[in-house]
């Protein structure tokens, strides 16, 4: 974890902490979700770069827990905790889940962006964890970038003016 003002990056399938004044970013967002979730009083915040929505598919026996919707969420709230964060505090943003790749099948599968979004915000609900604000869907990719000494989220979509939420 990293206090200094430097950028702290994400990963895919992986996810880390900051505390004011450093930011922390990823991307590479496509149909994967970004999710950070963050103590405002704090000034702490986590991302999560979530690639799949439910390790119970996984075929592997070992799998890596930051990659799927339903163990990464636990795993970054669990580490904010430790790190001095406070549970009722602990809100949410969230990013991504586009739908890179237009299948005339239709087929459910092939919804990962949407599937992602759904898994996320299930997960955080289940956490009781408000997600404050999102940008989820579409069809281009973003970077995210997060600063919890604003609580602001910056979002670049391919070829669009960055803006925050």
């Amino acid at each position: 974890m990293n206090k200094t003002s430097t950028v702290v990056k994400v990963g895919i399938a992986d996810l880390n902490l900051v505390i004011a004044p450093g930011t922390i970013r990823t991307s590479g967002l496509g149909s994967c979700v970004g999710v950070v979730i963050y103590d405002a009083t704090k000034k702490i915040a986590g991302l999560s770069h979530i690639l799949l929505p439910d390790s119970s598919a996984a075929k592997q026996v070992k799998i890596n827990p930051f990659k799927y919707a339903d163990t990464a969420i636990p795993c970054l709230v669990n580490s904010l905790l430790e790190n001095g964060a406070r549970k009722f505090a602990l809100k949410a943003k969230i990013a991504g889940g586009a739908q890179m790749f237009q299948f005339s099948s239709g087929s459910d599968m092939m919804r990962i962006g949407p599937r992602n979004t759904e898994a996320v915000e299930h997960k955080l609900s289940e956490l009781n964890i408000s997600v404050i604000s999102m940008d989820v869907g579409g069809n281009v990719g973003r970077t995210i970038e997060f600063d919890p000494q604003t609580g602001n989220l910056k979002i670049k979509k391919v070829n669009k003016e960055e803006f925050f939420i």
